[in-house]
């Protein structure tokens, strides 16, 4: 048997070898495929007759390789069909038969059946039943193969084969959590993918409606334009996927972030100065992917009318759109055509009609053909603006019409720019979303601040907005903050002048278009102050408030940046964020209502607040004095009334403690903890610590350092980690524990550990950056730093601040999903001299690199 097992291995290998090479050369998917199939029906051919089986059985390809398609690196799913039980002799060889099916190097899926066997499997299980709807004979007994597909096909049910087959589609969908805009789709599986496609063929094969896309035309279920629109884009993730397994060398049928970049290479993209050439063949990808998914809505609706005829009774809404099952139709064939601003008059309805399911096919398909009537002339016509800002003025509905209308490229159609960025992908390692589906997303939140039913996610938000008149206006800058995204040059500035131009043509009031425009210029600015700038300087806070102007501006500004930054990821929203940006619109709205910024006053405040706090826990009024006598104003301006009772209830009796005090609180942020460290100071504490953190896999959202009059460091951190929520009391007494017997130990310090990168930073890295400048008071020194998020990152810095000799007075921890934006707040005898200012920030560079 060994001879034979050689030979046909080097024969299927030298085959897939010469089929490679073709591809390699012509790139013609379809051939490929088919000549793959063949192939290796050949090779199984001779394997069958070599080993002389019964002439009554059967060896039937099913599945992928059943429909006569073959990729490089996927399974050959075969049914060893018998006319009866196998008696041991002949199991025996059938044994021999699948492991020589093994060992000549196929990636062989395989079933032992009878006919008896195969029903009833087939009855029972949905994915043998569709497996076998592509059955197809390869050798042995045609009669046998004949029975199965004639009684197959008498017990075949097409209404409950539908059926379960959109139960699994919808199960997949919500697997991939039901978009085509994963920035990295599984090309088969992913919802308007290849497998998305082979459902419709699957259930329009069942009920006898057709095999091909030219048949399902040729049934008048897809127009010729459809069919020719699916049949590309179904070629089109075939020789995606074929790439895929070629590059991958086994079955990988994802575009992960490592490969997208050669597999745009083979495509032919090319990196340029705005775009790599992954962005290129991710967006034609997720062009594809919508089309595809916006076609199979309009099929699946007519093959299941076809399938499950009702009596429609239409029910007028207006004159060109009636109600039919829950669902709008046009009142004529010709409604679009006759009537173009039904394009737009179609998704206004829908959203003040929330009995509607949506659109039946026919609408679906009539306006899926007029989108191309959306010209230059139908953006100037004035009742067609109008009706555009009726749907973003529309008291419900606003994000499901936007999300329709991008699905069936009415969006992109009316607004140009807001088409270049549909499918744009951003590498910058904290967006989640294409550009198009992070702008809806952040229109949606937006939506959210104005529903009752979510006042609890964000009830500050949701407290502004019910005070803010026309929050369209919001909406509007929603949609340009990131238009101009990919377009070279800063985006923001390019967004301003879409979002004028929108603002001129649709006839808004002069205060609305200045602050819409004033929103997509500074879109980033409220984060930028928040996160990277020290809020206790009353400067800062007055320098903001310049910039907005008056409390319009400060609320509309406040709600888009909660908005955007939720718009991002899951990963990059958190409390800490949230109270920064909380707290400086408190503070910068103070100063708009005319209170002059003022060190003393706010020292005075705070102080005052705390003791309130402290009363209330039963403290002797007097316990404090000697604990704030310690303290200096920095101190004071740079910790919330909360933090500063809380810390004087706890260190109060401890000033002059011989051992290092910890403290842990449930943060009043809402998440994570809030750690307290008092130790007599030491050059390498904030270092030490970190070190700590970092051995739990603990993140330090922000860091306060502080040294007392007395030599002893009060430090106070806010640490986070995913079980703290469900564990918080036994971690809080493991840190208090450990924390201080590693500060009392003062073992020496590990170096520190390099991390490994996610997949997602090996891909696009980050060229790390240090900026180092002086404050505008030439006070203290401000330390930024930019660089891929890995594990010990912050105690690398540490040990070279340790090293050096700078004093660190705050950290601001800003983590943006795969990437860090840190500020940090120091000085030292170092950074005097511009030889040593140069050494430490080449070793921090290199501190940073992986």
């Amino acid at each position: 048997m060994l001879a034979p097992a050689i030979a046909f291995k080097e024969e299927i290998k030298t085959g897939q070898a010469a089929i490679i090479r073709a591809f390699n050369a012509d790139h013609k998917a379809e051939q490929l495929l088919h000549d793959l199939c063949r192939h290796v029906d050949q090779v199984l051919e001779k394997v069958w007759k070599h080993f002389q089986l019964p002439k009554e059985y059967s060896l039937v390809a099913v599945g992928g390789y059943g429909r006569g398609e073959l990729f490089p690196q996927s399974d050959v799913d075969v049914l060893i069909l018998l006319n009866k039980a196998p008696e041991r002799a002949e199991k025996e060889k059938l044994e021999n038969l699948v492991q020589l099916f093994w060992d000549i190097g196929l990636d062989i899926g395989h079933s032992i059946r009878t006919v008896d066997e195969c029903l009833q499997e087939s009855s029972a299980d949905i994915t043998v039943q569709t497996s076998l709807l592509e059955a197809r004979l390869v050798t042995g007994s045609r009669k046998l193969f004949w029975e199965l597909q004639e009684r197959y096909a008498e017990a075949m049910n097409p209404q409950k084969f539908f059926q379960e087959k959109l139960l699994e589609l919808q199960q997949r969908h919500v697997k991939y959590e039901d978009t085509p805009y994963s920035l990295e789709p599984n090309c088969k599986e992913s919802p308007g993918g290849l497998r998305d496609l082979q459902v419709i063929l699957w259930v329009a094969k069942a009920a006898n409606l057709g095999n091909s896309w030219r048949e399902l035309a040729d049934r008048g279920l897809i127009t010729d334009t459809e069919a020719r629109q699916l049949k590309r884009n179904e070629r089109a993730f075939k020789d995606i996927r074929i790439r895929l397994h070629i590059h991958a060398g086994r079955r990988e049928d994802r575009l992960i972030f490592d490969v997208q970049t050669p597999i745009a290479e083979s495509f032919g993209f090319k990196t340029t100065e705005s775009r790599r050439a992954s962005e290129y063949l991710m967006q034609r990808y997720y062009w594809a992917a919508k089309a595809v998914t916006q076609l199979n809505l309009i099929l699946l609706q007519n093959i299941e009318a076809v399938l499950f005829p009702q009596p429609s009774v239409p029910r007028p809404i207006n004159e060109h759109f009636n109600e039919v099952n829950g669902f709008i139709d046009i009142a004529r064939d010709d409604t679009f055509e006759s009537s173009p601003s039904a394009l737009l008059e179609v998704f206004l309805v829908l959203a003040r009609h929330s009995e509607l399911k949506g659109m039946t096919a026919r609408t679906s398909r009539a306006l899926w053909h007029a989108r191309l009537l959306m010209d230059a002339e139908f953006r100037h016509n004035i009742f067609n603006r109008s009706l555009f800002l009726q749907i973003l003025q529309s008291p419900q509905g606003i994000t499901h019409a936007l999300r329709r209308m991008n699905q069936m490229s009415i969006l992109g159609r009316y607004l140009p720019n807001f088409r270049r960025i549909i499918g744009q992908m951003q590498h910058d390692l904290f967006h989640a979303y294409t550009v198009d589906q992070h702008i809806l997303m952040v229109v949606r939140n937006l939506r959210r601040f104005t529903m009752p039913e979510h006042a609890h996610e964000y009830p500050f938000c949701s407290q502004l907005m019910a005070n803010f008149t026309q929050p369209w206006v919001l909406y509007i800058a929603a949609l340009f903050h990131d238009i101009a995204k990919g377009r070279g040059g800063d985006h923001s500035v390019l967004g301003m002048a879409d979002a004028k131009k929108f603002c001129y043509d649709h006839g808004l009031t002069r205060a609305n278009t200045e602050l819409i425009v004033f929103l997509v210029k500074n879109h980033l600015t409220m984060s930028h102050v928040a996160q990277k700038q020290d809020l206790s300087d009353p400067d800062v806070v007055k320098q903001f408030a310049s910039v907005v102007k008056d409390e319009r501006h400060l609320t509309a500004l406040y709600l888009l940046t909660v908005a955007d930054i939720r718009g991002t990821s899951p990963k990059v929203w958190n409390g800490w964020k949230g109270k920064l940006l909380e707290d400086l619109y408190r503070m910068t709205l103070r100063v708009l209502g005319g209170e002059t910024p003022s060190k003393d006053r706010e020292l005075k405040n705070r102080q005052e607040e705390a003791l309130k706090a402290l009363r209330l826990v039963g403290i002797a009024p007097d316990a404090h004095e000697k604990f704030w006598q310690q303290l200096d104003v920095a101190y004071f301006l740079r910790h919330d009334a909360s933090d500063i009772a809380w810390q004087t209830r706890v260190l109060h009796d401890k000033i002059d403690s011989a051992t290092p005090v910890v403290k842990c609180r449930l943060s009043p942020i809402g998440e994570g903890l809030q750690v307290t460290v008092y130790v007599k100071d030491q050059p390498d504490l904030f270092a030490r610590i970190c070190n700590y953190f970092d051995s739990k896999n603990f993140g330090i959202l922000d860091a306060k350092i502080h040294t007392s009059k007395n030599g002893y460091a009060l430090d106070t951190f806010m640490v986070t980690e995913p079980t703290f929520a469900h564990q918080y009391r036994d971690i809080i007494n493991l840190i208090e524990h450990e924390l201080s017997a590693v500060l009392a130990k003062q073992t020496p310090l590990s170096p520190p550990n390099r991390g490994r990168l996610s997949r997602m930073s090996r891909s696009f890295p980050i060229v790390p950056t240090v900026d180092l400048r002086p404050d505008d008071k030439g006070q203290f020194y401000l330390l930024s730093i930019s660089a891929n998020d890995r594990n010990g990152l912050l105690y690398a810095v540490a040990e070279i601040l340790t090293k050096y000799k700078i004093n660190l007075h705050t950290a601001k921890i800003m983590t943006l999903g795969e990437r860090v934006e840190d500020v940090f707040i120091v000085d030292g005898a170092a950074l005097q001299g511009a030889r040593t200012q140069i050494q430490f920030e080449t070793d921090l560079l290199d501190a940073l690199r992986v």
